[in-house]
C-alpha cells in the first residue's frame, strides 16, 4: 500500500512523500456501547488502513486532497474552523486544531489522504483518519508521541471539532493494537491488556452497504440517555459515576426509577459490560463457544434494547448462524446500518461468504460486502527507509480517560 500512496502523492504534488502513516481500522469483538460510558471493550484492529502521504509545505498552512473523495480541502494553520461543505476535511482539520492547542508547533503540510477502511460501515475510519493525520503532522515536526495520549488527544478532535461524542476505543485500537490478539480495554482506567486470538479462526466481516442518514443523532441520542440514566441514579446512589458502576444484579433495584427507553439503554450497557468480561475470560481458555453465545445475546441486545440494529444487519446474523463452523456473530461499530463481524472456523469461510453473498441478494436485491480480516497490530509510520511502528509489548496500566472533562492539557512528547 506505500507504493500506492507514493503514486498517488506523486500525482498530486510531484515527488516522493517525505512521510507515509498507516492507521489501521478496528472491529469490535464484543462491547458495543460501552466505551462513552466507561465500560469493557474487547476490539481488534484488522487489516484495512487509511494512509496519509505528507511533506512539508513552506507556507504555515495544510493541504489534504482525498483519493476517495477526489476533494481537496485547505487550511491556514493559525485559523482552523469547521468546514460544513467538506464535512470529511473535520477530521483532518481537528487533528491539527487539537495538536495546536496542545502546543504543538505544527509545520505547514502538502499531503494526499486515502486507504481501504470502508466508510460509515462501523470500522472505524474516522479514528483512522485521525490516528493517520496525527501522525503524518507529529513526523513532519520530529516528534514521536506517546501513543496513549495521541490517543486521547484525537478523541478529543472527534468530540470537540467534529461534534462525534465518540468514546476511546476506536483511536486507542488503532494505535496500541497487537498483531493476533484483541485487546481488553477498561474505557474508564484505561488499563489494558491482550488477549491472543486462537489458531484456525477467522474474523469476517460483513458490510450491508446500507448507511443511515441520523446514525450521527442517534448516536448522540444513545449517550445523552445514558448520562440521563446515571444522572436519575445519583439521585439515590450518589457513588454511580457511569453505567459500569452498576452490576446486573442490582439492576432490580434501580430499574423502576428510570423511564423508557433510558432503562433499556442503561440495561443494555449494564449487561453488555458483564458479557465483555465473560467473553474475555472464555478467549482466553480457548472457549469459542461460549465466546460465540455471547456475541449472538449481544446482538439481541443491541436490537431489543439499544435499538440501533437494522433489517439488512438481523438478517446478515441470522444466516451466519445458520452456517456450519460459525461461533457467534453480531452487529460491530454503532449500528445503524454498518456491518456484521462473525467468528468462524478458517476452512468454513468460503461457505460463509457465499451463503452470505447469495442470501443477502436474494433478500435485498444486492450484495454485501464481504471481508475476510487479519488482527494486525497498531499504525505506524515510513520515514525514508525507517518504520517507526508499535510493537505491543508494553501493557500496563493506562493514563486514566476523564470523560467529561474538556481540554485535558496533555503533552505527548516523549524522551
Amino acid at each position: 500500500m506505500n507504493v500506492l500512496a507514493e503514486q498517488e502523492f506523486a500525482k498530486r504534488w510531484g515527488e516522493k512523500p517525505e512521510v507515509i502513516a498507516f492507521a489501521p481500522g478496528r472491529v469490535n469483538l464484543i462491547g458495543e456501547h460501552t466505551d462513552y460510558n466507561g465500560g469493557f471493550v474487547l476490539p481488534v484492529a484488522v487489516n484495512r488502513y487509511v494512509w496519509v502521504a505528507a511533506s512539508r509545505n513552506p507556507m504555515p498552512e495544510a493541504t489534504f486532497y482525498a483519493v476517495n473523495f477526489q476533494d481537496e480541502a485547505s487550511f491556514p494553520l493559525d485559523g482552523i474552523a469547521f468546514n460544513p461543505f467538506k464535512p470529511w476535511s473535520n477530521y483532518v482539520q481537528g487533528v491539527a486544531w487539537v495538536l495546536r492547542e496542545e502546543g504543538f508547533k505544527l509545520p505547514g503540510i502538502k499531503a494526499v489522504i486515502g486507504g481501504d477502511v470502508p466508510i460509515g460501515a462501523g470500522m472505524s475510519s474516522s479514528a483512522a483518519v485521525e490516528v493517520a493525520t496525527a501522525l503524518a503532522f507529529l513526523a513532519l515536526a520530529g516528534v514521536e508521541p506517546d501513543r496513549e495520549k495521541l490517543a486521547l488527544l484525537c478523541q478529543r478532535a472527534e468530540n470537540e471539532f467534529v461534534g462525534m461524542r465518540c468514546g476511546i476505543m476506536d483511536q486507542w485500537t488503532s494505535l496500541l493494537a497487537r498483531e493476533g490478539h484483541a485487546i481488553f480495554l477498561d474505557c474508564l482506567t484505561l488499563e489494558y491488556h491482550y488477549v491472543p486470538l486462537p489458531a484456525g479462526i477467522s474474523i469476517v466481516v460483513a458490510d450491508t452497504r446500507v448507511r443511515r442518514e441520523l446514525a450521527r443523532s442517534e448516536y448522540n441520542l444513545r449517550r445523552k440517555q445514558c448520562e440521563e440514566a446515571v444522572a436519575i441514579l445519583r439521585t439515590r446512589w450518589p457513588q454511580v459515576r457511569f453505567l459500569r458502576d452498576v452490576k446486573p444484579e442490582e439492576m432490580l433495584g434501580w430499574e423502576e426509577l428510570l423511564p423508557e427507553p433510558i432503562k433499556s439503554r442503561a440495561r443494555h450497557v449494564v449487561e453488555e459490560n458483564a458479557r465483555v468480561l465473560e467473553a474475555k475470560e472464555a478467549l482466553e481458555k480457548g472457549n469459542l463457544r461460549s465466546f460465540g453465545r455471547l456475541m449472538v445475546l449481544s446482538h439481541k441486545s443491541l436490537r431489543e434494547l439499544y435499538e440501533v440494529s437494522s433489517p439488512e444487519l438481523d438478517f446478515l446474523v441470522e444466516t451466519a448462524m445458520s452456517c456450519e463452523g460459525v461461533y457467534g456473530s453480531r452487529l460491530t461499530g454503532a449500528g445503524f446500518g454498518g456491518c456484521t463481524v462473525t467468528l468462524v472456523e478458517e476452512s468454513a469461510v468460503p461457505t460463509l461468504r457465499e451463503k452470505l453473498r447469495e442470501a443477502y441478494l436474494n433478500h435485498f436485491g444486492f450484495a454485501p460486502e464481504i471481508h475476510d480480516l487479519s488482527p494486525v497490530g497498531g499504525a505506524f509510520t515510513l520515514i525514508g527507509d525507517q518504520t517507526l511502528a508499535f510493537t505491543g509489548t508494553r501493557p500496563r496500566k493506562g493514563v486514566g480517560n476523564s470523560l467529561n472533562h474538556g481540554k485535558r492539557g496533555i503533552k505527548i512528547f516523549t524522551d
